[in-house]
């Protein structure tokens, strides 16, 4: 009896470790990656037919796809960007074999140039004004000072300054309710600054 039930156990043993082994095996052979809200699901030779669905977090079936991989590696992209950045599941399934993956994905972040002008102006008394530019992608900021009475340009000046710079600008005979400057830097963004 002993050696029946151990024959058994030996026998169960080996079965979960060959069905282990199966699930190893598609893992080697799929892989899931992410960039932003993009999802590639790559699947290499040897994995034959599959099916494979895309999951929310809630477990919500998104998408479903049935594909047959013949003679060499298959990619299979999913683009969610009409879906929120988070978590997602991938599940490949064959017929021997079943894997999921859990996969993140961002929001893209915006390109530094395509960001407006960082630059900030502020009154310090009647005929002072204080601008400040930060976050400057290469040195070089054209500021122009014009009379808001006329429109005509009353002062302008290049500065050459990387990165950020903060400077003062004094008025004799207007004040700073008379004047409002335009800034631009190398890449053509433009602030207008009113005071």
């Amino acid at each position: 009896m002993k050696t029946l039930f151990t024959i058994a156990m030996a026998g169960a043993l080996s079965f979960s470790a060959l069905a282990a082994d199966a699930n190893e095996d598609l893992r080697e052979l799929s892989a899931v990656n992410s960039k932003y809200k993009k999802i590639n699901v790559t699947l290499k030779e040897g994995v034959g037919s599959a099916k494979i669905t895309i999951l929310n977090q809630d477990g919500k079936n998104l998408s479903q796809r049935k594909v047959n991989v013949k003679g060499e590696s298959l990619m299979v992209p999913y683009d969610l960007n009409s879906l929120p950045a988070g978590e997602y599941q991938v599940r490949i399934v064959t017929e021997e074999e079943e894997v999921t993956y859990t996969v993140a994905t961002t929001e893209k972040p915006i390109p530094a140039e395509d960001l407006p002008l960082m630059a900030y102006g502020k009154a310090l008394d009647d005929h002072t004004v204080s601008l400040a530019v930060i976050g400057l992608l290469e040195p070089g900021v054209d500021v122009k000072i014009y009379s808001s009475e006329s429109g005509k340009v009353i002062y302008e000046e290049h500065i050459d300054q990387p990165e950020a710079f903060k400077k003062n600008f004094s008025f004799r005979d207007m004040t700073s309710e008379d004047i409002y400057m335009e800034v631009t830097d190398v890449k053509g963004r433009t602030r207008t600054l009113f005071f």
